[in-house]
């Protein structure tokens, strides 16, 4: 039984992790922790529905969910957060700003979709395999497939090509990238639309798996891969995806042998306790502070 819970965290956590990319990409440029990603989140899965309401089909309707997310995310770092970094504003003022969006983003679900939750579509087929006799569902093994290779494209973008080579310059020192030439604040607008993209993904995947979407979904969802990124190191793509697994895993666990009441703050315990150790999470690096 607890390896099947395994591999049913490991799915799971897959998913967080596609949303604790978006953290991490954001943070690792600006430093900033980005309190709308969890309300991103919520827009793409909401998006998602709703076109496929309109009967554009499925695969439309989550390729156009995709797109909108992640120009939501631009249209966020557009007309709220660049404004404030040009005239070099507080981080914490940016961060207040994030949250605000948030609730924004949210109270427009709300208004334009009702709050109530409602049926979202099944992406795979049913039935399921056995694998060394342990059942897995398609629904759970095709969430795991798509987030690995989206997590993998994610990793290659970055670390493969010139654009993702100005973002680790970017990532390194904003200053220095802007006097090689690096044009900064497109770099941090398509950080922004692929921390939408994949939060979209992220969405439409978890609302498949549990059945179901609705505006405030993204809050609790939201904390834990944040959670998630903090565990694996916040600014580290390894670490956001290791973070997510574990998240998975020991809410899988926890639900099956403390009750689903315990499956959102186990997350958080394990959280404090590695922090409690390792204050950086399992990849952070410690930064170097000129005085």
């Amino acid at each position: 039984m607890i390896v099947q819970q395994i591999f049913n965290g490991l799915t799971l956590g897959m998913s967080y992790a596609l949303i604790a990319v978006g953290y991490s990409m954001v943070f690792g440029i600006l430093r900033l922790v980005n309190f709308s990603h969890g309300a991103i989140y919520a827009f793409g899965a909401n998006i998602v529905l709703l076109l496929v309401s309109l009967e554009l089909g499925i695969l439309p309707a989550i390729l156009l969910g995709i797109l909108f997310t992640g120009i939501l995310g631009i249209v966020i770092d557009k007309l709220a957060l660049e404004p404030l970094r040009k005239q070099n504003a507080a981080s914490i003022t940016s961060l207040i700003t994030t949250i605000g969006i948030s609730n924004i983003i949210t109270n427009l679900l709300i208004a334009f979709l009702g709050s109530q939750k409602k049926s979202f579509p099944t992406l795979f087929p049913d039935g399921s395999i056995t694998i060394l006799n342990f059942q897995i569902t398609y629904t759970q093994l095709g969430m795991f497939v798509v987030s690995l290779l989206l997590l993998v494209a994610l990793m290659l973008i970055v670390n493969k090509t010139t654009l993702g080579l100005a973002m680790r310059a970017s990532e390194t020192n904003i200053k220095a990238a802007k006097l090689m030439g690096v044009n900064v604040n497109f770099v941090i607008s398509f950080t922004f639309f692929l921390g939408g993209v994949s939060a979209a993904i992220a969405g439409a995947l978890i609302s498949s798996y549990y059945s179901m979407a609705y505006p405030n979904m993204g809050y609790m969802s939201g904390l834990k891969a944040f959670s998630a990124a903090v565990l694996g190191g916040i600014g580290s793509l390894p670490g956001a995806i290791i973070g997510g697994l574990t998240v998975g895993i020991s809410e899988s666990l926890a639900a099956t042998f403390f009750g689903s009441e315990f499956r959102d703050s186990v997350a958080f315990v394990i959280l404090i306790i590695v922090l409690l150790i390792r204050p950086r999470g399992f990849f952070g690096k410690k930064e170097i502070k000129k005085l």
